[in-house]
């Protein structure tokens, strides 16, 4: 359950970071597939829209016009992407469970990732924290769903 708590995490920061990497490591049959949640992820339509809309999302981070994490779309974005990918590491008796700790740690993280980032921005700037932000966001989701099967 650890495991869907972090996916969760990092969603925070970006949604679909996230979701991408664990339908790539159900894509590759690396997580149990009797999880429905995880044949849902495993689909190839499914796991190039997530990487395409993961892509999108880095990109747009970085643009001035890019909304806040915390308005109401991008909190309902990582609760959707949160709790499904803290399902599809769950074990499968447990995916409610896994479902809501995803969802919750994504839009508590939302929150807490957001004023780091604002902070950060006004010293930085947007770019160079957003690419920071980036490469903690990629490897905390790799490093999540290594060796989850």
């Amino acid at each position: 359950m650890l495991r869907s708590l972090l996916i969760g995490l990092s969603a925070g920061s970006r949604a679909l970071t996230p979701l991408a990497t664990v339908s790539e490591a159900a894509r590759g049959g690396h997580l149990a597939e009797a999880n429905p949640a995880v044949r849902l992820l495993a689909h190839p339509l499914f796991a190039a829209g997530s990487k395409t809309l993961a892509a999108g999302e880095l990109w747009g981070d970085k643009l001035k016009s890019a909304p806040d994490r915390v308005v109401p779309a991008g909190i309902a974005a990582r609760l959707l992407a949160g709790g499904l990918a803290g399902a599809a590491l769950a074990p499968r008796k447990r995916l409610l469970l896994g479902a809501a700790l995803g969802a919750g740690a994504a839009a508590a993280a939302a929150y807490v990732t957001f004023g780091a980032r604002m902070k950060a921005m006004r010293r930085w700037g947007q770019t160079p924290t957003g690419l920071v932000e980036d490469a903690l966001t990629v490897g905390a989701a790799q490093w999540v769903v290594r060796g989850a099967k």
